[in-house]
This record gives C-alpha cells, sequence and structure tokens, in this order.
C-alpha cells in the first residue's frame, strides 16, 4: 500500500508486469561469467571478447567461418538415423535433437575452399545429442573420407563429440574401427588429414579419428579425453592434475601439435594446405 499526496491507493501484482527481454541480447560467459552483448559475440566469431573463451559452435556456422564465401557443397545431406535396436524413447530424442539443431545428424560433410584451397570438410555439431558418433555420424564420416581419396583432396574434420551413442550399442561402436580403417586407406594414399579438436572432444571420437589426425589442432580451452575426470579420479584413486585434459596441457604433452584461436583458425588450416598442396 503505497501513499499519494495524503491519499491511499492499492496496487497489484499483475500491474507490475516484468518487460520482455529480446531473444539473443545477451549471453553468459561460461568462463569469467560476465554478461557479453550478442553482437559483439557474434562479430568476434563466438569468442568471448573479456577472456578469450570459445563458445561451442554450430557445424554450418563453423563451416561459414572456415570456407570461402559460396564454395561450400554439402553431400548426404539427408541420411537420417534407424532405430535398429528399438532403444525405448531413441526416435523422440533424435526429431528433438533435428528440431533444436537444424540437421538431421550430428555431422555436416561437404567440399570447400580455403583461400581457394580445395578440401573435403566435415564439422561435428555438439547441439546435436552432444555430437554423439552413431551409425550415420560414422557412415557420412567413412563417405567423406572415400571422396577425399576419389578427388585426391585433403581432409579437414572438426570433432565436437560426448563420444559413442550409448542407444545404438555395438552398432556405434563399429563405427570407431570403420572411420580408422578408411584413414588408413587415406594415409596409404599419402593425403592430407587435419583435425581440429573443439570443446567438448571425449569418448569413442577421441579413441579413434580425433587422434588419428597428419596434424592436431584444438581450440584453446577445449575438453579433450576418453573418460571424464571424475570416472578417472575413481578409477586410479590419485588426484589429477589442474587442467589436464585441456588442449593447452595435451599440446604441453604432444598429443596436440598446436593450439590456435578461432580468428587465426581459416588462416592456419590455409597455411597448412598450401604447404602441403603447393602453389
Amino acid at each position: 500500500m503505497f501513499k499519494f499526496f495524503g491519499k491511499q491507493k492499492n496496487f497489484s501484482s499483475s500491474q507490475f508486469k516484468q518487460k520482455e527481454v529480446p531473444d539473443k541480447l545477451y549471453n553468459k560467459c561460461e568462463s569469467c561469467s560476465e554478461m557479453v552483448y550478442y553482437q559483439d559475440l557474434e562479430q568476434n566469431k563466438h569468442v568471448c571478447p573479456k577472456c578469450g573463451h570459445h563458445f561451442p559452435l554450430k557445424a554450418y556456422a563453423r563451416i561459414e567461418l572456415t570456407v570461402d564465401f559460396g564454395t561450400f557443397r554439402e553431400f548426404n545431406k539427408l541420411m537420417k538415423t534407424k532405430n535398429v535396436l528399438e532403444f525405448p524413447g531413441y526416435v523422440d530424442k533424435l526429431e528433438k535433437a533435428a528440431k533444436q539443431s537444424g540437421i538431421k545428424e550430428a555431422v555436416v560433410t561437404g567440399y570447400g575452399d580455403i583461400h581457394g584451397k580445395r578440401c573435403v570438410l566435415c564439422a561435428m555439431d555438439s547441439s546435436f545429442m552432444m555430437g554423439s558418433m552413431g551409425s550415420i555420424v560414422g557412415e557420412k564420416i567413412t563417405r567423406a573420407v572415400e571422396k577425399s581419396m576419389k578427388h585426391r583432396l585433403p581432409l579437414v574434420i572438426y570433432c565436437a563429440s560426448g563420444g559413442a551413442r550409448m542407444q545404438e550399442g555395438i552398432v556405434s561402436l563399429m563405427q570407431m574401427a570403420k572411420v580408422s580403417a578408411a584413414l588408413k586407406k587415406h594415409s596409404e594414399m599419402g593425403l592430407l588429414y587435419v583435425c581440429v579438436l573443439t570443446h567438448p572432444t571425449t569418448g569413442g571420437v577421441t579413441a579413434s579419428f580425433a587422434m588419428l589426425g597428419d596434424i592436431i589442432l584444438a581450440e584453446p580451452g577445449a575438453l579433450i579425453g576418453f573418460a571424464g575426470p571424475r570416472v578417472i579420479k575413481q578409477t586410479i584413486r590419485q588426484e589429477l592434475p589442474e587442467g589436464f585434459q585441456s588442449a593447452e596441457f595435451l599440446q604441453d604433452h604432444g598429443f596436440v601439435d598446436k593450439v590456435v584461436s578461432r580468428n587465426d583458425m581459416r588462416k592456419t588450416l590455409h597455411r597448412i594446405l598450401k604447404i602441403h598442396g603447393g602453389e
């Protein structure tokens, strides 16, 4: 109850309506907890301008930042996963993931030019069931490797995955061997494979094609490993080094060739392709 010039007036809570905040106005940085204006974040390639934290990118956004405008040609776009094991609720999860992410599976594959250098490009997307690897993810990447061999083009794969997809059981685990076998043939042909590890790259993806690159790059701060730190700690009963699964830690210990900022990734990939393929 409030008094105005000696008179009393009652106000109900319905009269005080909170103003709606427009979507995509601010993002909270997971690293420094600062609120970042979305347009500033977008202009900085989704890297926090205050602390350098790299926000996750969807597959098409990553491709757009990598290849020359208008050069990307996607293949195997319509491939969809089937619930071969009849796992309860799996179909609904797939439909929900497709709606949220805007893609049919957790990887996008195609051709593209990086400053005029043609390559086959795969970009995994953590917004689709955490980028988990199922039968179609493995099949699309295997076909991309085969396209690379057929046209004798370099291969670039952006990894972002929570690991093998449990709803597909052994069918998912088989993809580790299938993609690795294709990459072995790719290597025997003397072709270049560059792998870029982004946050997070874990599980069966790490244990297979993510670590088979001729050159392995990583984004700053990316979590890279097989099992999570809590599982490892409970298994070996030991304290773990701080940040031992970070991109920087892996670079210091020889698992990653170079940690490259997103702002420099396109330039770095072009330099690698140029060295490999000549002028």
